[in-house]
């Protein structure tokens, strides 16, 4: 078999034998047939798991998801939401005889729907716009929080009198348009006035709106109603088992919402104080009230953000996740409901929680991920003791148990295959795959698998790595080699099907992708190591990696490439101004000018804590890590990929980066997508997506190839 580089593609042309053999390589038009399945709700008798499944319609350039069924005993899964209506997030009413569901059909665009799943083959129904709530251990009561109208107490308008003088502006805007018929551009007065995905807020603030979230609760037979009317809002409600208590957190002084915002804004603006960002402080508590209302009482008066709240089996207990600060490790803690400190029951545990729960023996079952892979493990409270019940090297999205824990059912995916449904009981054991959703591209495409290594970088610290081997490898043959940096930074790769890797495999090259320091699943210590120092140890690990890569004798070193997206983008552009052993580069997302960058974008707060201040407060850190400051240096090709509506990484950082290298002659092209967010490459527009795998693959395949071609093409099959 010889190696062929074809024009832009530069896919493998093998033996027509061997591509029978092993399948064909993924084209970008592959990801078009891909089903993706997440939210799986196992029933409450165990019997059934609904599951959503969302796939994409080409033609009509978008997404659409249903909600599914399968027997927990096998079977064929069937549909049970209308191909008309976009459906989602199943969840099962306690007595197992209501499927809820997300829907926004019309008319009255509800956000809940119900099939009923006693009486086969009737409508879904609307559930009184109910949302997922939490319901008592009998299914007869449930409770949720959602806004009212402006509560009791609180006013319209923000309260400038309780700012800080220095945050407040003046009483209405100073400039008013001589023609308002004539003027249609945005006047700014609030300094949060765009968001990335939302795009330009709603303004003037003076004329801002407070809607509080509220408690609300429905007793079987009876109307819903709210329990509360008050100034703050009330997060995650969680019913006590008997149904008698409602647990919720709120800000720990109860002060109107508008008064937390005015102190954030005021904050905002003054300089930065690295004892008062690090030191803990207490940003939410536990309260618990009487379901029939009444004064809440305070539960916790722990430092950090309390979240995800669960009652014990037995009501005496509540669980939830908090940190006492920010660059703390997040723990599961147990609180006695009468009163008493909480108790750390993971202890100095590395991982952190996601999902959790507890169990009827009293015992909690999490998820977390373990580096790049995830695991489900149960805890017991009592001991401490940590039991891995679900692994491998895989990655574990959304977890569901029966009502006696007896199954576990959740979505998995590996490297060379893409999500599914699994089940197991309740120790780990007996897994079975309940769905085969992408069975039909399993059978056509050869997905390359990839070899996991650790290696000692800086101050010897342990990085994992990942390389991912080109499609139709052979030993004793040289393959080109693109390394992957992902975004955060506090962000990671791991053991899951990703369709820009097999991208760029299908087209004949290694991936190799790491997690250097700054990357999550690591523990808060490893993750908060980058702080004030991007571009300088992470740099390292990820060289190191390189390094011991291009010694393969399967590895080319002569053509090798770099990307990235968002802190990817930016450590692409670093790498190319320190380094010119890459043959080509492709930035997504990028940043190059801390300055520009604070002034655009929706997330001043990242560089505020991670660069210890704003530009003007610490401006040697804001020059020493922008790649414009060093743009000189730059030698490699690079392909730049820019989203018009991204605010998180606005264009102008592109732009600079775009004439900087053209200005002195270096290979170059910008990419504009328009009506795309920074989530381009993971939520946007179908053909756009699309469009940008091809592009990403002529880059390296034209910069890494044999020969170069200017022959059109994305390497499609």
């Amino acid at each position: 078999m010889r190696r062929t580089w074809v024009g832009l593609a530069a896919g493998l042309t093998l033996t027509a034998g061997a591509l029978q053999a092993q399948g064909r390589a993924f084209a970008p038009e592959d990801w078009y047939r891909l089903a993706t399945v997440s939210s799986p709700a196992i029933s409450p008798d165990g019997q059934w798991v609904a599951f959503t499944v969302t796939t994409v319609r080409e033609k009509e350039n978008k997404r659409h998801s249903e909600v599914w069924l399968v027997s927990s005993q096998g079977g064929e899964p069937s549909r049970l939401t209308s191909p008309s209506q976009e459906s989602s997030n199943p969840r099962w009413s306690p007595d197992g005889r209501l499927l809820l569901f997300s829907s926004n059909r019309p008319p009255s665009r509800a956000r809940t729907w119900a099939l009923r799943m006693d009486r086969p083959g009737g409508e879904a129904f609307e559930v009184d716009s109910l949302p997922s709530g939490s319901y008592s251990a009998d299914g007869t009561t449930v409770v949720w929080t959602d806004s009212a109208e402006v509560a009791k107490g609180e006013p319209k308008t923000t309260p400038w009198d309780k700012m800080e003088p220095m945050a407040r502006p003046p009483h209405g805007a100073i400039t008013k348009p001589l023609d308002p018929a004539r003027f249609d551009g945005r006047h700014l007065t609030e300094m949060r006035y765009k968001a990335n995905g939302r795009g330009f807020l709603p303004g003037p603030r003076e004329a801002r709106q407070w809607h509080p979230d509220q408690l609300w609760i429905r007793t079987a037979g009876a109307d819903k109603r709210m329990i509360t009317n008050a100034a703050y809002s009330h997060g995650q409600a969680e019913l006590s088992p008997d149904g008698r208590w409602i647990a919720f957190t709120a800000d720990p002084a109860l002060r109107p919402d508008s008064v937390v915002q005015a102190e954030r804004d005021s904050l905002a603006q003054l300089p930065y104080d690295a004892k008062r960002d690090e030191a803990p402080r207490n940003d939410s508590d536990v309260f618990v009230i009487s379901a029939t209302g009444g004064a809440p009482r305070r539960l916790t008066t722990t430092n950090g953000f309390e979240r995800s709240l669960a009652w014990s089996p037995d009501g005496s207990k509540l669980a939830y996740v908090g940190s006492a600060a920010r660059t703390e490790p997040s723990r599961i803690w147990v609180q006695p409901v009468s009163g008493g400190a909480p108790v750390n029951v993971l202890g100095d545990w590395r991982y952190e929680p996601g999902w959790f729960q507890w169990t009827p023996a009293g015992m909690i079952v999490m998820e977390a991920a373990v580096g790049g892979r995830d695991a489900i493990f149960e805890v017991d409270p009592a001991t401490r003791k940590i039991t891995e019940l679900v692994g491998g090297r895989r990655r574990i999205n959304g977890v569901s148990t029966d009502r006696q824990h007896r199954s576990l059912a959740y979505v998995a995916t590996s490297v060379d295959r893409p999500t599914e449904l699994y089940l197991s009981d309740a120790r780990g054991q007996g897994e079975r795959q309940l769905t085969d959703l992408n069975q039909a591209l399993n059978d056509e495409i050869a997905w390359p698998d990839a070899e996991r290594f650790t290696y000692k970088s800086v101050g010897g610290l342990e990085i994992e790595a990942w390389l991912q081997k080109p499609f139709g490898y052979e030993p004793g043959k040289k393959y080109p080699l693109v390394l992957y940096i992902h975004g955060g930074p506090h962000s990671a790769y791991g053991e899951g099907w990703f369709d820009e890797f097999h991208n760029i495999t299908g087209a004949g090259m290694w991936v190799l992708y790491t997690n250097p320091r700054g990357s999550s699943g690591y523990g808060a210590d490893f993750t908060f190591s980058t702080r004030g120092r991007w571009g300088l140890e992470d740099y390292e690990d990820l060289m190191k990696a390189v390094d011991i890569a291009a010694k393969r004798p399967d590895v080319d070193s002569t053509r090798m490439g770099v990307t990235g997206g968002s802190y990817g983008g930016f450590m692409t552009a670093w790498v190319t101004t320190r380094t010119s052993r890459f043959k080509a580069a492709q930035a997504d997302r990028m940043i190059s000018n801390w300055w520009s960058w604070y002034g655009v974008s929706d997330a001043q707060g990242l560089t505020e804590f991670e660069f210890y201040g704003k530009p003007w407060e610490n401006p040697k850190l804001y020059d020493q890590f922008s790649p414009i400051r060093f743009v000189d240096r730059v030698t490699t090709p690079t392909l730049i990929v820019q989203s018009e509506e991204d605010h998180r990484t606005p264009m102008a950082d592109a732009e600079q980066w775009y004439i900087g290298l053209k200005k002195r002659g270096i290979p170059a092209e910008l990419v504009r997508y328009p009506r795309s967010t920074h989530d381009l490459s993971r939520t946007g527009e179908p053909w756009l997506l699309v469009d940008r795998l091809g592009r990403l693959r002529q880059w390296f395949g034209y910069w890494l190839g044999d020969r170069r071609s200017t022959v059109a093409g994305s390497g499609s099959r």
